[in-house]
């Protein structure tokens, strides 16, 4: 709490309060027909019906009373109010609430990209940032990329930020950092992206300008329904992104976590492609991956 100074003034129907830093830069004279919706601190202090006028500036409020109080009975009060005020709006103009932040790490099946989840909606849809290059127009990612060397990749998805990292560190060494840095640019009310996020309903709409066939749109499907959910929980995305119907062969798009991964191909083949033979067998008999 800021210390509060009581100070007369030469005229005895003023008191100074004087605080221990800059409210404000220049200065604010009020009455009561003065336009006080966003000063907490004017609301307050003319709640008293013998304060006549206010006048806050630099490092103190002087306060003009009427003659039917004494100072002595009213100033300790007063002060209080200020302090109280001052604690809550200390640049005296009301403060916008800020949006909490909470972020938690979570680890993803890649070992080089850690997944941080946020207790509020950051998108609806996702962005993806391959590289620095690419960082123009995602301000988040652009700035995790000036803070940390080590970021190669940012994916942003809802709820989460999942970063890529080389392998000059290691996620025990670096998470905190992480973490909190995220946290601390959400909270401070840093831009996400200035770019239009893709849809999570067609990921791959702007990679193949085209509609899927009756038989994609099936395996689609079934990746929609049964797959894709627990991998964008590891921080990634899997959509179809090409048939061919000859060798019964279903490409896959990796994004997020997902894109090169050791245990991609690991997953395709032995949970995926056997999802996919059991629910359309007529259709998939080989399941690739292709990273975004």
């Amino acid at each position: 709490m800021h210390t509060i100074i009581i100070e007369p003034t030469e005229n005895p129907k003023v008191m100074k309060f004087v605080t221990d830093y800059n409210m404000i830069p220049g200065s604010l004279e009020l009455d009561r027909n003065s336009d006080i919706s966003e000063i907490p601190l004017a609301q307050e202090l003319f709640n008293y019906p013998f304060v006549e006028r206010i006048f806050i500036t630099a490092n103190f409020v002087a306060v003009a009373k009427q003659d039917t109080v004494e100072w002595e009975h009213v100033a300790e009060n007063l002060k209080n109010v200020i302090e109280d005020e001052l604690l809550a709006n200390p640049r005296i103009y009301l403060q916008k609430r800020k949006e909490m932040y909470q972020i938690y790490a979570e680890m993803t099946p890649n070992p080089n990209v850690m997944k941080f989840v946020s207790s509020k909606l950051l998108m609806e849809g996702f962005v993806e940032v391959k590289s620095r290059d690419e960082a123009e127009g995602v301000p988040l990612a652009q700035a995790v990329f000036n803070e940390f060397d080590f970021a190669q990749e940012v994916f942003i998805s809802d709820n989460f930020v999942a970063v890529t990292k080389n392998n000059t560190v290691e996620w025990h060494q670096i998470m905190m950092a992480v973490r909190g840095f995220i946290a601390e640019y959400l909270q401070n009310g840093g831009v996400i992206s200035n770019l239009e996020p893709q849809k999570h309903e067609n990921p791959v709409e702007k990679i193949i300008n085209r509609d899927y066939t009756d038989d994609e749109q099936k395996i689609s499907d079934i990746l929609n329904e049964y797959v894709a959910p627990a991998v964008e929980n590891d921080g990634g995305k899997i959509s179809l992104i090409e048939y061919d119907e000859v060798s019964k062969t279903a490409k896959m798009l990796l994004q997020g976590a997902c894109s090169g991964c050791p245990s991609s191909t690991a997953t395709l083949k032995n949970g995926i492609e056997n999802i996919l033979k059991q629910f359309v067998p007529d259709l998939v008999e080989n399941v690739e991956a292709v990273n975004g």
